[in-house]
């Protein structure tokens, strides 16, 4: 029996000495959680001291007892401590603790007093009174403090007044056993161990509650989940082995086989239990509910769900995610995504469980209506008993008749809902309140929000898709536009030039250069994107094209071409096309009699091409916000809006960039700088 006492000191010894840990990191340096730390570390060594005196009978009994008197008045100062500061908040006197802290140090000094000093005639054991007396104090310590605290604060203290009540009243019992026969049981001592090792979970939860104490504990759920799991293994595995030994001792010749074959099957069975999601889900619902004011950690909550939702540590698409994440909230492992669309409900993905059969109208208008305006939860049991609860909802029977169908959670970004999930009965029973229905709401908006992102992406990822052909479009577009204008101009002077024979050519050539673009334009079209084929060119041959191009348009513009050199990397046609673009620009601001200078330079590895016009200007708002954006035009319908946006994008996808200098009524320059391109 000593092995099982030396089990229970030891793991005594080891839990206390981790809460004594934790309580020394968090300490304020306030009085109440001194004197709890101080009880602790006494406890550790009271626990370490018996572990090694029930395996090796090597303390001395001087030092046993010794030990018991300084836990006896650790633990109880700390009660006594924590009275006090409630009597005196209250503004009564603290007299009758005095009176019960004399009576523990003389307990206390009865358990070291030598033998020699007590007188024959004294025939009680004083040490066994000492301790029965102290246990009597420590538990009307206790009382006291239940009895004053106010019944709205007693979820605070409620654990430790059991841990330590505990604690006493098995000293109670123990001593007044030994006191009555004069000798201590074996047995009792033994637990001893066991039963204070229990109480460390009860103090811990207790202390996590008070903040007052200036013992900023946080005790994990998770901690004390898993701590009561060993705690309650260790009980099953020893009530097993009292079974294993008694089969030993009367199972005759077969006894030590059973006992083999039975410690292993409850083992098993034990670990069974342990991996069923069911008795687990059941065992949090049960400690959330008994040991804590909040039946959730929010901390690990929001990490839990975050990490879901952002994929970490799993491929699962982002559909199923959201399943995942909601229904582990409430214990549910099943459930059903629907995604809406302007009242248009689809479902989008299914988790664990079968895509329901809908037959004609899926009839889920009704219950879009009602989420979007209640933005309620759904509890599909107690719709089906009490529908007047849900007013102007109707549910589908194909949806109703769901197996295990519960909840249904709106997702709602934006205060609209972009959709559902269906969640199925969840593995243990809950009994849902506000506290779990408000995280589901919250959870759902989270969930809404990253689909959101993931629809906006997705919305994205399309434009992406169209975006080379409808630039293409608009460029074409905008070229076909100034070819009728060209071949419009053209018709109009016909009425009167058409005898001359200079207009017979420049109308010829006109239409050969318009025939020429559209050839290129269906070229473009046929390849579905731009056919920008980069080749190294004379900046100048091209620029001086575009001059000749523009040059029936009033006023006519003149070139200067500085240097000899002007080679760059780029499109020939698309860079004529862009400068007669700043060109005609150039012309449409400017009155007949004013003046369009074109000049090319090198400015070092830079090949600079400058437009000036002397005519309307630009006002600094003006350039930055509208003359580069795409589709705003001040032409009228006339203009399309794209030809600076296509200038800039253009001269940019070959390195170089534009710079605009204006002023309103006295001109504008528009530089275009690229690089130079090397033999």
């Amino acid at each position: 029996m000593s092995s099982f006492g030396f089990l229970g000191f030891a793991v005594s010894a080891a839990l206390y000495l981790l809460f004594t840990i934790m309580l020394v990191t968090s300490w304020r340096g306030r009085l109440q959680g001194g004197l709890m730390l101080a009880a602790c570390v006494v406890a550790v060594l009271w626990s370490a001291l018996f572990a090694v005196q029930s395996e090796y009978r090597i303390i001395p009994v001087s030092a046993i007892w010794s030990i018991e008197a300084l836990k006896n008045i650790s633990w109880s100062a700390f009660l006594i401590g924590l009275l006090s500061q409630m009597s005196r908040h209250k503004g009564e006197t603290t007299k009758s603790y005095r009176v019960i802290s004399g009576v523990i140090l003389f307990a206390s000094a009865m358990l070291v007093v030598p033998d020699y000093l007590i007188p024959a005639f004294v025939f009680l054991d004083l040490r066994y009174l000492g301790q029965v007396v102290s246990a009597i104090a420590g538990m009307m310590l206790v009382e006291q403090l239940y009895r004053n605290t106010a019944p709205d604060q007693r979820w605070g203290i409620k654990y430790l007044c059991l841990g330590l009540g505990s604690m006493f009243m098995f000293d109670f019992y123990l001593f007044t056993d030994a006191l009555l026969f004069k000798r201590i049981n074996a047995d009792l001592w033994y637990a001893r161990g066991g039963i204070y090792a229990i109480t460390v979970p009860l103090l811990a939860v207790s202390v996590a509650r008070n903040p007052t104490w200036s013992l900023d504990l946080f005790v994990s759920r998770r901690m004390v989940f898993h701590t009561t799991t060993l705690l309650s293994a260790g009980v099953y595995m020893l009530l097993m082995a009292f079974a294993g030994y008694y089969i030993r001792i009367y199972g005759g010749n077969w006894g030590s086989v059973l006992q083999v074959t039975f410690l292993f099957a409850a083992m098993l069975f034990f670990v069974a239990l342990l991996f069923s999601g069911r008795v687990r889900a059941r065992a949090k619902v049960f400690f959330n509910k008994h040991f804590f004011s909040y039946r959730y950690d929010y901390r690990d909550e929001w990490l839990r769900l975050i990490g879901l939702l952002s994929g970490e540590e799993t491929n699962t698409p982002l559909f199923e995610r959201v399943i995942w994440a909601l229904g582990e909230i409430v214990e549910s492992s099943a459930g059903l995504l629907w995604l809406c669309n302007d009242g248009d409900c689809q479902l989008a993905a299914n988790r664990n469980q079968p895509a329901p059969k809908i037959e004609g109208d899926h009839e889920l208008g009704s219950l879009f209506t009602f989420l979007e305006y209640k933005k309620w939860i759904v509890v599909v049991p107690e719709y089906q008993r009490s529908p007047e609860q849900y007013e102007g909802l109707h549910l589908p029977s194909w949806l109703t008749a769901m197996e295990d169908v519960w909840l249904i959670v709106p997702l709602i970004h934006d205060e609209h809902v972009i959709g559902f999930t269906v969640l199925t009965s969840p593995r243990a029973k809950t009994k849902l309140n506000w506290e779990n229905l408000d995280l589901l709401k919250t959870a759902g908006r989270q969930a809404a929000s990253y689909l959101a992102l993931y629809q906006t992406s997705q919305a994205l990822a399309d434009a992406k898709q169209f975006e080379g052909f409808d630039r293409l479009s608009a460029f074409v577009v905008h070229d076909l536009k100034n070819l009728i204008a060209q071949l419009s101009l053209v018709v109009k002077n016909a009425e009167r030039h058409r005898h001359n024979p200079e207009f017979i050519d420049d109308a010829l050539l006109t239409i050969e250069n318009s025939v020429t673009k559209m050839s290129r334009l269906m070229a473009h079209l046929r390849s579905a994107a731009p056919d920008d084929q980069r080749t190294r060119i004379e900046l100048a041959t091209v620029t001086r094209s575009a001059v000749a191009g523009k040059s029936r348009q009033q006023p006519v513009p003149t070139l200067e071409v500085i240097g000899n050199e002007h080679w760059v990397y780029a499109d020939a046609d698309r860079m004529e096309a862009i400068i007669g673009h700043v060109i005609q620009n150039a012309q449409d601001a400017t009155p007949p009699d004013g003046t369009v200078q074109v000049t090319l330079s090198t400015t070092g590895n830079r090949v600079v091409l400058r437009v000036t016009d002397s005519g309307t200007g630009m006002d600094v708002q003006f350039i930055r916000d509208r003359l580069f954006r795409p589709f705003d035009s001040t032409k009228g319908l006339t203009g399309m809006g794209i030809g600076a946006y296509e200038c800039r994008e253009f001269v940019h996808s070959i390195g170089g960039h534009i710079v605009v200098e204006s002023e309103v009524g006295r001109g504008t320059e528009f530089k275009i700088v690229v690089p130079f391109a090397d033999n």
